[in-house]
């Protein structure tokens, strides 16, 4: 498949922290001869734009969308959270996603080409305690994705979701020490995930050689949804320097 012979232009909504997955996409497209615009309700980036209530900007030039804008703070259980902010979530969250896909889609179609990559969460196909409106909002985006890549897998344009795991972007990073260090006695690889490890991610699913791959979910967690239980004493994890795992000494 032949893309547009012009410059791709880019649009990544949500890249207004420099610490942050929107920033580092942004700045890996651009390395990749991009032509990118951003997009955020904070400012410091092309357009400021409250996703839920402003008039978009023009879109109709965009080839690449990275929709990764979002909440991810509204904190809250499924029998005492407020209507208010389950609401707030979804609007931000799913139908912001929305507004800015169906804004992209009109040229992408035109031009039959485009690449539509939505950040959601691994949270949208296991759930988060406590993030009952985040979780439901991520999981929304996933049957979006899916079904703009039916409609559109003919017209050469793909779309599909990247569900990460922790991220060590500043927001993760300025969290309380023990919640951090909690989540990542689950994670097999120990660490968070880098935001460039997302950004390169992004990077294959906007690129040609990504044209067959559309509607597909891309869980990059660590290995945190991995099952690790075992009937042996073997572990998931290396050991740690001059150690040997359980499992090599003994079943």
């Amino acid at each position: 498949m032949t893309g547009p012979a012009r410059r791709l232009r880019a649009l990544v909504t949500g890249a207004a922290n420099p610490g942050g997955i929107g920033a580092a996409v942004a700045a890996r497209l651009r390395d990749d001869g991009l032509d990118v615009i951003t997009l955020d309700l904070e400012p410091g980036c092309t357009h400021q734009v409250d996703l839920t209530r402003d008039d978009l900007p023009p879109l109709d030039d965009i080839d690449v969308l990275v929709s990764n804008a979002g909440l991810a703070t509204t904190v809250g259980a499924a029998h005492t959270l407020a209507l208010e902010r389950w609401e707030r979530d979804l609007a931000v969250n799913l139908t912001g996603s929305f507004r800015v896909a169906q804004a992209c889609l009109g040229g992408m179609r035109e031009r039959r080409f485009g690449r539509i990559v939505v950040i959601s969460s691994f949270a949208a196909r296991f759930g988060m305690p406590a993030q009952v409106a985040y979780a439901a909002s991520k999981s929304g985006l996933l049957g979006m994705v899916k079904t703009i890549a039916a409609e559109n897998a003919a017209l050469g344009i793909t779309a599909n979701a990247i569900l990460p795991g922790l991220v060590g972007s500043d927001a993760v990073r300025a969290m309380p020490p023990e919640i951090v260090s909690a989540w990542l006695e689950r994670v097999p690889t120990g660490r968070l995930i880098d935001t460039g490890e997302i950004a390169a991610a992004v990077a294959y699913l906007a690129s040609p050689a990504a044209a067959s791959v559309t509607g597909q979910e891309l869980v990059i967690d660590g290995g945190l949804t991995l099952n690790s239980l075992s009937v042996t004493r073997s572990v998931v994890r290396a050991p740690g320097p001059g150690r040997c795992a359980e499992g090599d000494r003994r079943a």
